[in-house]
């Protein structure tokens, strides 16, 4: 059966277009439907972001939710790890969080989280789906569900990831700036470095609706560089929408990325010997150059798909405890169920405690290869199927075997083509892509 509405990371469109409170609430009622197992009162915990069109889906899952007889419990703004982690600690049936993301505030998403906590398994989005396009029952009148907000989710919340440092360790004497990208994290995770000792410069944290990710945050850490070097701070940490994603700046306005952050975690976990299964897992985008560096460490590098859906599903197969993106998704499966930028933050931090050196020196483990990716958009059709897009393509594979990598893909969330390749020569590099790219656009014009 195809999607219609899921994609690699729950239902995401633009709002009042692709997703419309008609539409959030036929969500809810499918969802909240495939839920209803067993004779116990069922409940669903809802999260947001701090998007405008969050009050309307968020209402209109309440709606849906309730019209077939499961209570909702309402968190406000919230952290997408928070809404997994309360969904399993409060009982609920089903986890709701409202984002879209590192996405403009005109889009938004509904991600949805099972009882243990983990986003849901291919086959109970696809059932979900089918029940979007049948009759869904309505409860009786008697059975209607209830709706109540809580205030002390936040509270929970810092808790858990303040549980998560080092307990011999605290940050007093580090200048540290925050960039929560007036999104989900604008409360908790300043909250969070303070209570540990930190002295906390924070920006991105005046949300007004529509400046979520606008100029701020793990997509665009130039404030953040530019906050770290003018404060004089220590680090500065930037997360997305929905804060379950990470970027690091060092003292020297140095962008730290995924990459980097994976692999001093990785290697940390190793030396203290708690890193399970003795590999990281990681996507097929990661630079070269950390596989290369995690072999010197004999540490093995496994490859997914694009997704942290994907790395999660690898993690839980093999047994793995560390996995993430280069682009800052960070899945430390000892601390939580899915990716937690402030949870993957603190462990930055207790590295960077305990080294006692400048986070330039901490924070840049490996040399990456030259790496280029770049987007191309289409209008309709397969262009990557096209007899001269391919024959360009497996031109690329031949010149970079045996010294780099080619990875080429439709993007899961928006019509574009992403071609990146790596290699240990930046001009093969850089002519191999803008190669592929042409190919691309030429047909998919």
């Amino acid at each position: 059966m195809s999607r219609q509405y899921f994609g690699t990371d729950g239902i995401r469109g633009r709002t009042n277009q692709g997703l419309t409170a008609e539409l959030a609430m036929k969500i809810g009622m499918a969802a909240g439907t495939h839920f209803l197992r067993g004779k116990h009162r069922h409940r669903v915990v809802i999260g947001k972001d701090t998007r405008l069109s969050g009050y309307m889906i968020e209402n209109a899952l309440v709606a849906g939710f309730t019209a077939v007889g499961m209570d909702v419990v309402q968190f406000g703004p919230i952290p997408t790890p928070a809404v997994a982690l309360l969904a399993q600690s409060m009982r609920a049936d089903l986890g709701v969080m409202i984002s879209a993301s590192h996405n403009p505030y005109l889009d938004n998403g509904i991600k949805l989280f099972g009882p243990d906590g983990y986003k849901l398994s291919d086959e109970d989005e696809l059932k979900i789906e089918a029940l979007l396009g049948q009759y869904i029952a309505l409860a009786p009148s008697k059975e209607i569900g209830r709706a109540r907000r809580i205030e002390d989710a936040r509270g929970r919340y810092i808790h858990a990831v303040k549980s998560s440092f080092p307990a011999d360790l605290r940050l007093d004497g580090l200048r540290i700036v925050i960039d929560c990208a007036n999104g989900a994290a604008y409360q908790v995770a300043p909250s969070a470095l303070w209570e540990l000792g930190a002295e906390v410069i924070a920006i991105g944290v005046g949300p007004n609706g529509s400046n979520i990710n606008d100029g701020c945050g793990s997509t665009a850490p130039m404030l953040l560089q530019e906050t770290v070097v003018s404060s004089g701070a220590d680090i500065g940490i930037a997360l997305d929408g929905d804060a379950d994603r990470l970027i690091i700046v060092d003292e020297k306005g140095q962008v730290v990325d995924g990459d980097q952050i994976m692999a001093l975690i990785v290697t940390n976990f190793a030396r203290a010997g708690v890193l399970r299964g003795g590999s990281l897992v990681a996507t097929v985008m990661s630079n070269l150059g950390l596989e290369r560096f995690l072999e010197g460490q004999g540490i093995g590098l496994e490859r997914t798909k694009v997704g942290d859906r994907y790395v999660l599903e690898r993690m839980r197969e093999g047994g793995f405890n560390v996995g993430g993106e280069q682009s800052g998704h960070m899945i430390l499966s000892d601390y939580g169920t899915t990716g937690d930028g402030t949870v993957a933050a603190l462990q930055v931090l207790a590295a960077l405690v305990r080294a006692k050196k400048p986070a330039s020196e901490v924070l840049h483990p490996f040399d990456p290869v030259p790496q280029l990716l770049k987007n191309v958009r289409f209008a309709e059709g397969k262009p990557l199927e096209h007899a001269d897009v391919q024959h360009v393509i497996a031109q690329a594979e031949a010149e970079l075997n045996g010294c780099g990598r080619l990875v080429i893909r439709p993007s899961g969330t928006e019509p574009v083509i992403r071609v990146m390749a790596e290699g240990n020569r930046e001009d093969q590099v850089r002519d191999v892509v803008d190669r592929i790219c042409a190919a691309v656009e030429k047909v998919a014009t």
